[in-house]
């Protein structure tokens, strides 16, 4: 029986133009990146949305309109408040929009104050001079607006005079009220009773 010669047929080329493979599936500007923080353009799956900023006419828009208004802005709507009913829309820049939120958190986070805490270490009989310095100091570092963690360290059978640490821990939050206010009683954890005291803010004092 004669053989018929192989026709492999004619192939298609494939869309990204190798053969097999397809190129990635980028739709117009928006997220198409599960981490992306914001929904945008097309990818936003709302009926419709309200316009905020400055660029726009502030109201409730058809999704359709508002896209269209970003294209003709070429600019791109974002979603900043998608559980808002309808969701929040800008229309700007997607990726200066994605720098400025990244520039602010940066801004944020310089500005927040690192919680310093100082501790202040009393024995079981602290005479009155003694206590006096460490009060003298406590109030300074709560004025600079640091926490104070005074303890109390019950060294040996000094332990038997536990209740005596916890009368003076609770004095010493007494003495500082003005200045601070006590975020943990007394405790007594293995050797040591604890007490921490926060400082007040400045409209409180």
């Amino acid at each position: 029986m004669e053989k018929k010669p192989f026709n492999p047929g004619i192939r298609r080329p494939s869309p990204s133009g190798a053969p097999g493979r397809r190129g990635p599936q980028r739709g117009p500007q928006g997220r198409n990146n599960p981490r992306d923080p914001y929904a945008t353009n097309e990818h936003i799956r709302a009926r419709e949305v309200r316009l905020v900023g400055d660029n726009v006419e502030p109201g409730i828009y058809p999704i359709q309109q508002a896209l269209k208004i970003a294209q003709e802005l070429e600019l791109d709507l974002i979603e900043i408040s998608p559980t808002a009913e309808p969701p929040v829309c800008k229309i700007l820049d997607y990726s200066k929009f994605l720098y400025q939120q990244k520039k602010r958190q940066k801004e944020q986070k310089a500005k927040a104050t690192k919680v310093v805490v100082k501790e202040i270490r009393f024995g079981p009989q602290t005479d009155d001079h003694d206590y006096a310095f460490k009060l003298k100091h406590a109030i300074g570092f709560l004025q600079e607006g640091a926490k104070v963690k005074s303890y109390v360290f019950f060294k040996g059978r000094s332990i038997l005079f536990k209740e005596q640490g916890e009368v003076l821990l609770l004095r010493f939050a007494q003495d500082l009220e003005e200045y601070g206010k006590v975020e943990q009683m007394p405790v007594l954890e293995g050797k040591r009773m604890t007490i921490m005291i926060t400082p007040k803010k400045k409209n409180q004092q």
